[in-house]
């Protein structure tokens, strides 16, 4: 919806697949077949897909641009966007920020894109925060390890005090692929108003929606939680970037 209501907001149209079974891909189509296909009725391709590597296959077959809106369980960059987006909003600035992501490190897509991000910038630390089963990928640690200090630990109230953007994400049951290990760190982490009274002044929430449990209803009301303010930032960085893809801006 997002993306779609960016485009309307731009005067534009969409042609929407919402879900497979309501196109060929129901009837076997391949994804290569789907986007020589659909090219053709549009201007500009922007693919969400379960698989990793989709992005990068769209990218190569298409002849029109591609926005990549989620690939599997490795990337999310336009989301990365709007969050950097988000931070220079409210905190006025990324560089010398202290962010901690919190969850599931390793399934969690839109944590790599943004720490891969925030590895452009002079971030002054990246913590990792996880139980040991969903720690990051070893090849987002050896990226950005090389330009920011990164931290793995699973203890957030060591450091909550430290940080000025805590970036919460779900335990994602679809990704999990034994049921049994999903039992056994769901509502690992659980973020109440309580929780957040040893947050250092000024910290801000941040989560990529949708949630769960990870966040207490309570905390909707906290001067903190800016994930709700995200969906807004995120409308008007997907406005800007579709308008930079289809050449009206620069």
């Amino acid at each position: 919806m997002s993306f779609e209501a960016a485009m309307h907001k731009l005067g534009g149209s969409c042609i929407s697949i919402a879900e497979a079974r309501t196109s060929s891909v129901e009837k076997g189509e391949s994804l290569a077949d789907t986007l020589r296909t659909v090219e053709n009725y549009c201007d500009l391709i922007v693919l969400r897909h379960p698989l990793d590597g989709s992005a990068r296959l769209a990218a190569e077959m298409a002849s029109i641009p591609v926005i990549n809106a989620g690939s599997g369980a490795e990337e999310h960059p336009t989301q990365a966007l709007l969050d950097l987006y988000t931070m220079k909003r409210e905190l006025g600035k990324v560089d010398g920020l202290h962010v901690a992501f919190v969850g599931d490190m390793r399934y969690g897509r839109t944590v790599h894109s943004l720490a891969y991000g925030l590895a452009l910038f002079d971030t002054a630390a990246i913590y990792f925060i996880s139980p040991e089963s969903l720690r990051v990928r070893r090849e987002v640690i050896e990226e950005v390890s090389r330009k920011v200090k990164v931290v793995e630990t699973s203890d957030l109230k060591e450091v909550l005090p430290k940080v000025d953007v805590l970036y919460v994400t779900r335990i994602q049951k679809e990704r999990i692929p034994d049921p049994e290990e999903y039992e056994k760190v769901k509502g690992t982490y659980r973020i109440t108003l309580d929780s957040l009274r040893n947050a250092k002044n000024g910290m801000i929430l941040m989560h990529p929606l949708p949630r769960v449990d990870e966040i207490a209803p309570e905390v909707d009301q906290s001067p903190s939680a800016k994930y709700f303010r995200e969906v807004w930032y995120g409308l008007v960085t997907r406005m800007a970037l579709l308008s930079m893809c289809l050449g009206a801006i620069e």
